[in-house]
């Protein structure tokens, strides 16, 4: 499903990957970690993060957007499957500097509402989570839907940033600072893991380089089927 976004992607924004270095490949706690990342020309940031452990039986997704250029909310979408269940959340992270139309992604969500619904755990930065978000859990049975469901959703979210009012980047740098920072002052599962695993130097560096925009929902791997 990651090569579907990224294809949707750069079928809209021209991508340009970074070399990550070091940080291309990581083993955490015996979790692999394969990242990519890319410049999208016009709109921003975009990653991708695959990672898969407990001897292949777990298997995590993540895509980023994180606009630079244009007025809209940070995207994120997040993929586990482990023990028959897949969890999707598609988020959506107000790092805006006014309110964009987002109507298509708020009609988009309706559609998807027959679709079995996950409830994220409380997180510190949930005040900047928008309405549209989609979280679902469903099993093997789902997983065509849910695919559909993300490509559907970030198409309309690339074609909402299409008609988003241009910005100045270090406006919207600052906002997505704000949130990066968040995790690394009052932290989450996901950036403790790398805190532990990297030590909080090299996890600082990569969650303020462009890297780091792979882990930025955070939510908590213990909601997760992960440790059962």
């Amino acid at each position: 499903m990651l090569n579907k976004l990224l294809e949707t992607a750069g079928k809209a924004y021209l991508l340009k990957e970074h070399a990550a270095g070091a940080y291309s490949r990581l083993k955490i706690r015996g979790i692999r970690f394969d990242i990519h990342s890319f410049t999208a020309e016009g709109l921003g940031h975009v990653s991708a993060m695959s990672a898969k452990g407990f001897f292949g039986l777990m298997q995590m997704d993540t895509f980023i957007i994180t606009p630079f250029h244009v007025d809209m909310p940070l995207l994120s979408y997040d993929r586990m499957r482990m023990a028959g269940k897949d969890i999707m959340l598609l988020e959506m992270v107000d790092t805006m500097l006014e309110r964009a139309d987002l109507s298509p992604l708020a009609e988009l969500k309706r559609s998807a509402a027959d679709l079995p619904d996950y409830t994220p755990k409380p997180a510190w930065y949930e005040y900047l989570d928008l309405p549209e978000n989609i979280y679902k859990q469903g099993n093997k049975a789902h997983r065509k839907a849910f695919d559909q469901t993300a490509e559907s959703f970030v198409k309309a979210y690339l074609a909402c940033a299409a008609n988003a009012n241009p910005c100045d980047a270090e406006p919207k740098r600052e906002k997505s600072s704000v949130y990066v920072e968040g995790l690394l002052s009052k932290g989450g599962v996901s950036t403790d893991l790398f805190v532990k695993g990297l030590g909080r130097e090299k996890t600082a560096h990569i969650f303020r380089s462009g890297f780091a925009h792979i882990q930025l929902s955070d939510r908590d791997p213990a909601e997760y089927p992960l440790r059962k």
